[in-house]
């Protein structure tokens, strides 16, 4: 097929992993980016706009539709794929002249932050919505959509992959993710335990004063091949979820063991039926398990490491790749 695929384009970025995932599916592909919609470059007069309370900058998503259109009418593509386009003119991307209209959500699609009531409003009239939420499908379907599907997330093969150190620095444990509210007090918890043998990477952890006190490695937010590198330095990774999408997996939960690490995370349905618990990661349900697992790790480092090849072969193995999920929609289509 040939697909004009809507999407945040920045290196690193989920939307260029599934644009790069059909195209090697076999389709032909061109992309727009919305970055300039979606993420604002801070301090920017849309950025400013945006923090006011006005929404998105009305100028900036005019110049966004008029691209889009002129690269519909030139390409003439096949199916519109739109990358969490919540932000953007539902009528005039279902107004596209495209055989099929296809919305991907990464993300809870009934948490309010991930939707907008001008997306709600046409939602029903996309031909699939996808989405990476398994509670999502009927929530969906009682809001009349057409059709659902439902995809795991995916790592890509570009970025996650076991990658030599580039810092002396090896840490116990580490996570790589951005600071939330339900992950503060049990990162700084950890980190006044562990002290320089952890490290915290992502947005906001470098504004968490409790954090700051302990001597732990706080760091900023790390992507593409940048979030391997992270991983290489951590015995065990933390894979921790967002309550607020209701995750049961996330992207983390392919890209840790893709990138050669050992998958250390909350234990959840999904995540004992993609990986096999004390073979190929280690699950937890409580604070006291966690402190169990970490304590294994620094005893038993060797076997801490081949656990984590078993969990990197077991998540390759089972083709979780973004082509596998491009192949998935466009089977399901």
């Amino acid at each position: 097929m040939k697909i004009l695929f809507l999407g945040d384009d920045w290196i690193g970025s989920n939307a260029r992993s599934m644009a790069d995932g059909f195209r090697e599916a076999g389709h032909t592909v061109l992309v727009v980016d919305t970055t300039p919609v979606a993420l604002p470059t801070r301090l920017s007069p849309p950025w400013v706009y945006s923090k006011l309370g006005r929404g998105r900058a009305p100028w900036v998503l005019e110049a966004l539709h008029r691209r889009i259109e002129a690269a519909a009418a030139q390409f003439r593509p096949d199916m519109l794929f739109a990358f969490r386009t919540v932000h953007l003119d539902q009528d005039r991307l279902l107004a596209l002249p495209a055989g099929l209209h296809v919305h991907y959500s990464p993300d809870d699609v009934s948490n309010p932050y991930n939707t907008t009531p001008e997306y709600l409003r046409r939602e029903a009239d996309w031909d699939l919505v996808v989405t990476t939420k398994r509670h999502n499908v009927p929530e969906l379907q009682s809001r009349g959509a057409k059709a659902t599907l439902f995809v795991h997330s995916a790592y890509d093969p570009a970025w996650h992959r076991p990658t030599a150190r580039r810092d002396p620095a090896e840490y116990l444990v580490g996570f790589i993710g951005a600071c939330r509210p339900d992950r503060r007090d049990s990162m700084v918890e950890l980190a006044r335990t562990h002290g320089s043998a952890m490290t915290v990477q992502g947005p906001g952890w470098r504004r968490v004063s409790a954090l700051r006190t302990t001597s732990a490695h706080i760091g900023g937010a790390v992507y593409g091949e940048g979030f391997s590198v992270a991983v290489s330095a951590v015995l065990a990774n933390l894979v921790l979820l967002n309550s607020d999408n209701r995750d049961t997996h996330t992207c983390r939960t392919f890209e840790v063991p893709a990138a050669g690490g050992l998958f250390v995370g909350e234990r959840t349905d999904e995540h004992m039926a993609l990986l096999e618990d004390g073979r190929d990661c280690r699950l937890f349900s409580s604070s006291d398990e966690l402190d169990d697992i970490l304590a294994w790790c620094r005893t038993e480092p060797d076997a801490a490491r081949e656990m984590a090849e078993r969990g990197r072969l077991r998540i390759v193995g089972d083709h979780h790749a973004y082509v596998d999920r491009a192949r998935e929609m466009t089977d399901a289509l």
